[in-house]
């Protein structure tokens, strides 16, 4: 591993001096409640620059760390946000700014969700209250956002093929400087990290990877993988580092208990250093120590990033660690949102109000989220066909199949980080007679885009895609945005495309495209629904066909404009329409509001019965690009293939300008 010649910290740290402080590491503080006021962090607050650690002694580090993980915990009070996997890290983050000399020395993290100790630790503070925030920090790495950020990510599995692309491109021009990637176990299952680590091999490239293994990724590790490092930690032994760099196979020291190891129960025999799956491959591996550990991770990377080619360097680390209740819960950890503003004298006046409210109203049930909609249908279709099978690539809790993993073990499929495996795999269940539903983020169905087209939609195989996460996510960011999907899903062959306005309407256009035979999918957004309820027994609805959700103002108005609203987007035009026709009285126009339901196919027929009936203005809402999205299959159709595409050049021009007035109307009316 070649280091930077500019390094202060070039040399190996002496053995003495970690012997004499490795006792520190037992100190640190074990945290029960967030605080609401910003903790006292004297060490921290004299950070602004990664180079200020550079005179910390290794007890300070110790100190260090505890504050860091207060402030986080603070932090996380105030904005919200990922939660368990920052906690993680805190020692990691710390030990790596203090050895490595970044920004020229670079930090490579996947996924990036664990981050925030990064951020702390490298100017930005107290802008992190501002995370996932309008005009405050990103919730992941962005180069645009520090220096310190690397690579922008957000997609796992991504750090190794970018750590090594910088490693060659610095090897070419000459440059000593250490790349460092930090990956997940969760992570570590995508195949892109396999295809680069085999590539690093072949390139003899200097690359640190070092893996942050806590058995988890949003939920538990799952599979072979897994499995392997499971059987590494229980062998009893490690791979230790040498002060020359050597790996040296020894009894491996007493750790805290990994308790969540504990469920792979399959006895094992110990594993000589041929059986590691990383070395068979061709990196030096050193490991598993204890990611919490300060001096021990000072020691070993410190070495480590020493040692030429590729180098892994093994920890086991606990997904919300410090914090009790995440470390006893850290699926339900991974993320929190912030904490109310808690006000005595106000809360009581609304507590009392609320009860009032109570005694005054009906009880009402909470709208349900879109993930429960699915995770409903799927367990009640379920019992009552037996040829489903659910596929997953690690997103069990997201998508909302928890109680069909737990009720129909047989016929759930969790894959882990592996989408193109994902919807390979069931492509291969089609055909043998299965009817397969992948559930799957729109962002992350991006990833097995050529196994869409390649092996499902070319051979039109019986796959009905459930896609959550549709249009914009708000605090996710940009990376986790799903508005790309009806443009790469829209051209595929033989695809059918399903946008539900309500909950009531995504059930059952998931049982309608459930009992199409061909490859189906229906796209949903995040969170919660209008609060429709879900009408038994399931129906099916005929495909490609729209409905008109209303008619407003005068039928002999001269101005008749149509409202084509695409998926939740019906709720807002109706809005908007009532809007314009109740608040304006001098415009003389009918609106009818138009529940597309389909973006493929799509309802020509009624485009055309709207041309036919005069209506002279026509606008599509949709949270979607603009380029490629259900609107632009709408003017493909009037402009290619409609008889009134004479008229499509006004419709076209007008359109922009209602969707602008639609959108004043709503701000005046809200």
């Amino acid at each position: 591993m070649q280091q930077s010649p500019h390094s202060p910290k070039s040399q190996s740290l002496s053995t003495s001096v970690l012997d004499s402080a490795a006792q520190l590491s037992s100190l640190q503080q074990t945290y029960t409640v967030i605080p609401r006021v910003r903790p006292h962090t004297p060490l921290l607050d004299a950070i602004d620059t990664p180079t200020d650690l550079s005179t910390f002694s290794t007890a300070k580090l110790i100190t260090l760390a505890d504050e860091l993980r207060l402030f986080l915990l603070y932090s996380a009070g105030q904005s919200g946000g990922h939660f368990g996997a920052n906690l993680g890290v805190v020692e990691l983050t710390i030990v790596l700014h203090y050895l490595l000399d970044t920004p020229q020395d670079q930090i490579v993290w996947d996924v990036g969700h664990q981050a925030y100790a990064h951020k702390v630790l490298t100017g930005r503070r107290e802008q992190l209250g501002t995370i996932r925030s309008k005009d405050g920090l990103t919730a992941f790495p962005e180069r645009a956002e520090s220096v310190y950020d690397t690579f922008g990510v957000g997609h796992s599995s991504t750090s190794i093929s970018a750590g090594l692309g910088m490693s060659l491109a610095l090897r070419y021009q000459g440059r000593e400087q250490t790349v460092a990637c930090v990956i997940g176990d969760g992570a570590m299952t995508g195949g892109m990290a396999f295809e680069a680590m085999n590539d690093a091999v072949q390139q003899d490239a200097d690359l640190l990877v070092i893996l942050n293994d806590n058995d988890m990724s949003i939920s538990c590790s799952i599979g072979g993988f897994s499995r392997h490092l499971a059987m590494l930690w229980e062998s009893g032994y490690q791979v230790d580092i040498s002060e020359s760099g050597e790996p040296v196979l020894c009894h491996r020291p007493d750790m805290q208990a990994f308790d969540r190891r504990k469920r792979h129960k399959e006895m094992r025999d110990v594993p000589q250093l041929e059986d590691n799956l990383f070395k068979a491959i061709g990196f030096t591996y050193f490991g598993p120590f204890d990611g919490h550990n300060i001096p021990e991770l000072l020691r070993v990377l410190s070495l480590a990033k020493q040692v030429k080619g590729p180098v892994l360097v093994h920890i086991y680390t606990t997904k919300g660690k410090g914090f009790a209740p995440a470390e006893l819960d850290p699926v339900g950890y991974h993320a929190i949102s912030k904490l109310p503003v808690e006000n005595h004298k106000e809360h009581e006046a609304s507590k009392a109000n609320s009860i009032d409210q109570l005694k005054k109203q009906p009880s009402t049930k909470p709208a349900l989220k879109y993930s429960q909609v699915f995770g409903q249908f799927l367990c009640d279709k379920a019992a009552e066909d037996d040829k489903l099978l659910a596929v997953t690539p690690a997103m069990e809790e997201g998508s909302g199949m928890t109680d069909f993993a737990r009720h129909f073990p047989e016929r759930f499929f969790d894959v882990a980080i592996a989408e193109q495996h994902a919807v390979t795999l069931a492509a291969g269940m089609a055909t043998q007679g299965i009817k397969p539903i992948v559930a799957i983020y729109s962002t992350f169905l991006q990833r097995g885009y050529d196994q869409l087209i390649h092996d499902v939609a070319l051979q039109n195989l019986d796959v009905m895609f459930a896609i959550d996460r549709a249009g914009l996510v708000g605090e996710d960011g940009a990376t986790h945005a799903g508005v790309f999907d009806f443009g790469f899903l829209r051209c595929v062959p033989n695809m059918v495309i399903a946008a539900p306005k309500d909950e009531n309407e995504c059930y059952h256009l998931l049982n309608t495209c459930y009992e199409y035979s061909g490859c189906t999918a229906v796209r949903y957004p995040r969170g919660t629904g209008t609060g429709a309820d879900i009408k038994q027994p399931a129906q099916t609805y005929k495909v490609g066909e729209a409905v008109v959700e209303s008619v407003l103002g005068k039928a002999n108005a001269p101005y008749k404009l149509a409202l084509l609203a695409f998926g939740t987007m019906v709720a807002t035009a109706q809005q908007a329409a009532e809007s314009l026709i109740n608040n304006d009285v001098a415009l003389d126009c009918q609106i009818q509001v138009v529940n597309m339901r389909w973006v493929k196919p799509l309802d020509t027929a009624m485009l055309e019965t709207l041309l036919a009936q005069g209506v002279t203005h026509i606008a599509t809402l949709e949270e979607h690009m603009i380029m490629g999205g259900a609107g632009s299959a709408v003017n493909e159709y009037l402009l290619n293939e409609s008889a009134a595409s004479r008229e499509i050049v006004q419709l076209l021009l007008i359109s922009v300008f209602l969707i602008a007035l639609l959108l004043t109307a709503l701000k005046q009316s809200s």
